[in-house]
């Protein structure tokens, strides 16, 4: 019988992870790579680098395939850009043991995904999986193999039904076909976590966090001006950043979801994605980073 998940507040261990020591430089907080989709398709990616970047990843790296380059390099300035044209590009790319987490699936593209995520799973990095990525995943049982403990997945609802359809139907069936209680709810996504081997963050105004030793974590965000596209992007990127910064699966999905609800409560109404990761910085301060 599982426990009720512990909620997601902003404690003094959150603190102290957040905070960058004076000695330090951008190297020891980490360098992200998040692996953007084709040209149009660029948006979503750049979200999450510049999440990843505003949460304190020391470097964050684009890698785009060739027909992107000029399209995101006339959006970018902090962010660094790299060529990944195909599996061994990326393989080459990950040979750099600076590189110390990764994000991948927004904008990608499922083909694009596909493809590259042997390569992302076999090298055992700290590894976001959103969007298009979720979306190869779950249709591809010799990847979801490839999961490891070092992963960590952001489904929405519809996401969640297709990675575990055998548990998605328990998430609503109640009368009305209204949510089910937390309590329940949280009990679903632990199997989910415990079944894949992986960190599972289910998205929505109670956003669930499972690990697959059964660790749970629960966070309303009554934030309802995040119902804005790319908002998922830019939480995909500040996991990925913390994770680049050392933190654990667990903390780092809890911390960015605790950030990315703040974020929109200080912003307020009118909130769009590319504000997400411009309004961090006055919620670090009230937090006392």
């Amino acid at each position: 019988m599982y426990s009720e998940p512990r909620r997601v507040r902003a404690t003094p261990a959150m603190v102290a992870r957040l905070r960058k020591p004076v000695e330090a430089h951008k190297y020891t907080h980490g360098h992200a790579l998040v692996l953007s989709g084709g040209a149009g398709r660029t948006g979503a990616a750049r979200l999450s680098a510049r999440g990843a970047l505003r949460v304190g990843a020391g470097l964050v790296t684009l890698g785009v395939p060739p027909s992107a380059q000029m399209e995101v390099a006339m959006q970018i300035t902090a962010i660094m850009l790299r060529r990944v044209a195909d599996a061994d590009a990326l393989a080459a790319l990950l040979e750099d043991p600076r590189i110390t987490a990764l994000c991948m699936g927004p904008g990608m593209g499922v083909e694009r995904s596909a493809a590259l995520l042997p390569v992302a799973l076999a090298k055992g990095l700290p590894l976001v999986l959103d969007a298009d990525a979720l979306t190869a995943l779950a249709g591809d049982k010799d990847l979801q193999a490839g999961l490891h403990a070092q992963c960590v997945l952001t489904p929405h609802e519809g996401e969640f039904a297709r990675l575990a359809p055998d548990l998605a139907n328990g998430l609503r069936d109640e009368p009305n076909n209204e949510p089910k209680n937390a309590i329940s709810r949280a009990a679903i996504v632990r199997e989910a976590a415990k079944n894949l081997g992986c960190t599972v963050l289910l998205k929505g105004p109670q956003t669930l966090v499972a690990r697959p030793d059964g660790a749970c974590s629960l966070h309303e965000a009554h934030a309802p001006w995040l119902a804005t596209a790319g908002s998922g992007d830019v939480l995909a990127g500040l996991i990925a950043g913390l994770l680049a910064r050392g933190l654990d699966t667990l903390s780092a999905a809890e911390t960015a979801t605790y950030l990315h609800a703040e974020a929109a409560r200080s912003f307020g109404p009118g909130l769009i994605a590319e504000d997400i990761p411009d309004a961090l910085p006055e919620v670090l301060n009230s937090m006392g980073v």
